[in-house]
């Protein structure tokens, strides 16, 4: 938690100014006493009602200052605790995006979302009032208690013995309930997970009729965060009752111990009341610090876990990042542009667990189409996935432009890449402003060209508003086929070097598939593509066809090569046609 108070730097002047007047105020507030027991000795016992009035004055005049510097403490606590929060989302979100796949994956998004939104809310809370009362309510106990030092020593004594047991009794839940308030955090990421998976999967629930299971599934979540978050909820509920007992313990024994010291003519009657009213001033503020303590306990705990995602060390170095991209400039228009090699590559995305890709070797030269394809799981999107380094590798090395992609920033790299996912995911926006995420400069016509090319035109033409129809988030208000040939779109628009197809057909007829591979294959610049699918028929005329099984390569080469060679594919392309089909071929 320590870590994060570096985002306050820029509020230094707030940090100070609001623990300053909060201190001033109380400053106030510890003479408000003295007035009352001088109001009492003077102007009561001598029945000068001209002092009384001119201590009722007085008065007033410390509850305006004092309302004025609480009011000033509250804005410099908020103004710096809100900029403390928006730097903190501001930097947490950036790191996140460094992160790698495999981190992201390993720490799921439900995680992250609760980290970016809760989390931060309630160390937001916290700092607010730690600045607004975290001075303001020790230094209200101890200068209670010093305060009744000068009005009786022997009386004061009591104060010495409640301050340490309240203050063990209040520590002592802190450090019970911080680990406590952790777990409630973390339950809070499974219920949010459960939440966000029943959310988008909410059609295929119903499909199948498991909303019983699913409703069943997210009581059980939910009740487990009800009882971690009543356990920890006791234990804090325990503060305001054991603080209360002791302070009224002390305030019994004050009244016994005054009263007898007022009967021996050592105290006024307006002394018993200045004491009772700084055990009072304690009471008050021992009842805020409790509250401020299981708020801090809170923030703590949830500063910890934001801690723990800055921890993540970036998951894709940038080596070398300025010297690949002048080697990039180089090569630029040489014969390498627009290969792809990989070199004896294996990729493993969990350390200790089991290999994904295994010495996978192959060149790719300039124009020409390599398919991907293999059973599920074998590893198509893996080996993709490399080539604008989502993932890094764990041995040999993938070159793109004759270069090892990790001596490219990875700026310079993805922009000779246009990707399109498995899943087609557009933003909430217009139509034009998803295809400018392709190429935030591109032309009108550009954004036409590469509608025609994805065979997109046709539907797009057929909106209202043609380019400047809404998009809803995700997609909602499209169909999967006019998502994918959106998301290939934006892909086209941004003319890259290498184009790969991550399954992005799949919603397509044949004939629309047919069509969009022909108009890719026609496309200016010799662009070199990777198409990654199930589908036989969309490989057929690929320059290299690569077979995965199981991470491993079952062979490679032309559609008629593998047909006559490769066991894997065999089984593949005759489990989709027919196998005299299939020897004409």
């Amino acid at each position: 938690m320590g870590k994060l108070l570096v985002y306050l730097k820029d509020y230094k002047k707030e940090s100070v100014l609001g623990p300053l007047f909060k201190l001033l105020e109380a400053s106030f507030e510890l003479v408000v006493p003295l007035l009352v027991a001088s109001m009492i000795d003077v102007g009561i016992a001598n029945g000068d009602k001209s002092y009384i009035i001119k201590m009722c004055v007085v008065m007033t005049a410390f509850g305006l200052i004092g309302l004025i510097c609480s009011v000033t403490a509250q804005y410099f606590a908020a103004r710096a605790a809100v900029g403390f929060a928006t730097r903190l989302r501001h930097e947490l979100f950036a790191h996140i995006q460094r992160l790698s796949f495999s981190q992201m994956d390993r720490e799921g998004t439900s995680t992250l979302i609760t980290r970016m939104t809760s989390d931060i809310n309630q160390v937001q809370s916290g700092v607010n009032l730690v600045l607004r009362l975290f001075l303001r309510s020790p230094f209200i106990v101890f200068g209670a208690m010093i305060m009744a030092f000068t009005v009786d020593v022997k009386a004061a004594l009591i104060f010495v013995v409640v301050i340490p047991v309240l203050s063990i009794i209040v520590f002592g839940i802190m450090l019970v309930s911080i680990p406590l308030f952790k777990k409630v955090q973390s339950g809070l990421d499974g219920v949010l997970g459960i939440t966000r998976e029943n959310l988008t999967g909410v059609r295929v629930i119903r499909a199948f009729g498991e909303e019983e299971e699913e409703i069943q599934k997210f009581d059980k979540e939910t009740d487990a965060l009800k009882r971690m978050q009543m356990l920890a909820g006791r234990i804090s509920a325990l503060m305001n009752p054991l603080t209360y007992v002791v302070i009224n313990g002390g305030l019994i024994a004050l009244i016994y111990v005054g009263a007898l010291r007022v009967e021996a003519g050592i105290l006024s009657q307006g002394q018993v009341v200045a004491l009772v009213n700084y055990m009072s001033q304690i009471l008050v503020e021992l009842i805020k610090l409790a509250n401020l303590i299981i708020t801090v306990t809170k923030a703590v705990a949830c500063g910890n876990r934001i801690e723990s995602i800055f921890e993540i060390p970036a998951g894709l170095e940038e080596v070398g990042a300025a010297q690949g991209e002048g080697k990039s400039r180089i090569n630029g228009g040489g014969e390498e542009r627009g290969t792809v090699e990989f070199d004896h590559v294996s990729l493993r995305y969990h350390s200790g667990g089991e290999e994904a890709l295994t010495d996978i070797h192959f060149k790719a030269q300039r124009g020409d189409t390599i398919g991907v394809i293999g059973g599920t799981g074998s590893g198509k999107s893996s080996l993709v996935n490399l080539i604008p380094r989502f993932y890094d590798i764990e041995k040999g090395s993938v070159k793109v432009d004759g270069m090892d992609v990790r001596e490219y920033s990875l700026a310079g790299l993805r922009d000779k890449i246009g990707i399109v996912m498995q899943k087609a995911v557009l933003f909430e926006g217009t139509i034009r402003d998803n295809l400018l995420w392709g190429n935030e400069n591109a032309s009108e016509d550009e954004l036409w060209e590469a509608l025609r090319t994805a065979q997109a035109e046709e539907f797009v033409l057929q909106k209202e508003k043609k380019l400047d129809e809404r998009v809803e988030q995700e997609g909602r208000n499209l169909s999967g086929g006019q998502k994918q040939r959106l998301s290939i779109a934006r892909a086209l628009v941004k003319k890259p070097e290498i184009l790969i197809l991550d399954d992005s057909a799949s919603a397509l007829d044949y004939a629309t598939d047919a069509a969009l591979r022909k108009s890719i294959k026609e496309m200016p610049g010799e662009t070199t593509v990777f198409i990654v699918s199930q589908r036989a028929s969309s490989l057929l005329h690929a320059d290299t066809i690569i077979v995965l099984d199981d991470g491993n390569v079952a062979g490679m080469g032309t559609h008629q090569e593998l047909l006559k060679d490769c066991q894997v594919y065999q089984e593949i392309y005759y489990s989709q046609f027919e196998k005299k089909e299939g020897a004409q071929a």
